[in-house]
């Protein structure tokens, strides 16, 4: 959770798109973000990938009316509806766009070449029928920014007890400088979506990273395969929780839309 999901980013200025609030081209550069290019595979009508513009049109053609995201995980299938296929694409990629008002879902492929920090990236978006039912797990912004601040707050206090290098200075310190970037590399969600929800994803956003960077600093204090254990246990719920509060602001406008 270092690094806004693609899936979000397709989500949330597809939404602006469908709402007239930016333009296809415009949506279609923040969605490739720091990417060479996407695609989009398998949309009916077309005999192969087309471009990002293309397909959003397409897809608002044939009765989009929003884009919903889902961040699955094994044993917690976050956002989905089926069919088991599709869930399972999902799940290899732990990200997935849903899309309201036609039965298709988009599940990223990412390719990579060249070497690190000159990294080629294409990404496919392939296009596969979904069931259209309520997504699984899915807070409403109030649930997600109340079980939020508790996370917030019993992270901090398990893993300053267990002494890992996720609760202190070095954590703070990772957690402004991604906030920086962030700051200076995007804008956060996209036009249309309320207050709320951009506060819930800053705040989602700042707990995966303390748990990032818990899990990439090494073990801290906790050094035998009990302390090491107590760590994951305390770490799991908290995970769960950001990836649950991520998928309801971006699908806020989906939520707000349906009122």
């Amino acid at each position: 959770m270092l690094s806004e999901p693609r899936s979000g980013r397709l989500a949330a200025w597809g939404n602006a798109l469908l709402a007239g609030l930016v333009s296809p081209d415009d949506a279609a550069l923040a969605i490739v973000g720091e990417d060479a290019v996407h695609r989009v595979e398998g949309l009916p009508g077309e005999a192969g990938p087309v471009g990002l513009t293309l397909a959003l049109g397409r897809l608002r053609s044939l009765g989009a009316t929003g884009f919903r995201v889902a961040l699955p995980a094994p044993g917690h299938p976050l956002g989905l509806s089926g069919p088991p296929d599709f869930n399972a694409r999902a799940l290899e990629a732990e990200e997935a766009v849903l899309t309201s008002g036609v039965p298709y879902g988009l599940v990223p492929e990412v390719s990579e070449a060249g070497p690190a920090g000159d990294l080629h990236v294409e990404v496919v978006w392939c296009c596969l029928p979904v069931r259209e039912a309520p997504p699984a797990d899915v807070p409403s912004l109030g649930e997600a920014e109340r079980e939020l601040a508790e996370a917030l707050r019993d992270a901090t206090a398990v893993l300053s007890r267990l002494d890992v290098a996720g609760s202190g200075p070095v954590a703070e310190a990772a957690v402004d400088a991604y906030r920086a970037r962030a700051e200076r590399g995007r804008d956060v969600l996209a036009p249309g979506y309320p207050p709320r929800a951009v506060r819930v994803l800053e705040l989602a956003q700042r707990v995966g990273l303390l748990v990032s960077v818990a899990h990439e600093n090494g073990h801290g204090g906790a050094v035998s395969a009990s302390e090491m254990a107590a760590r994951g246990e305390a770490l799991r719920p908290v995970e769960r929780v950001a990836r649950r509060a991520q998928v309801a602001a971006y699908n806020a406008y989906v939520e707000e839309r349906g009122r």
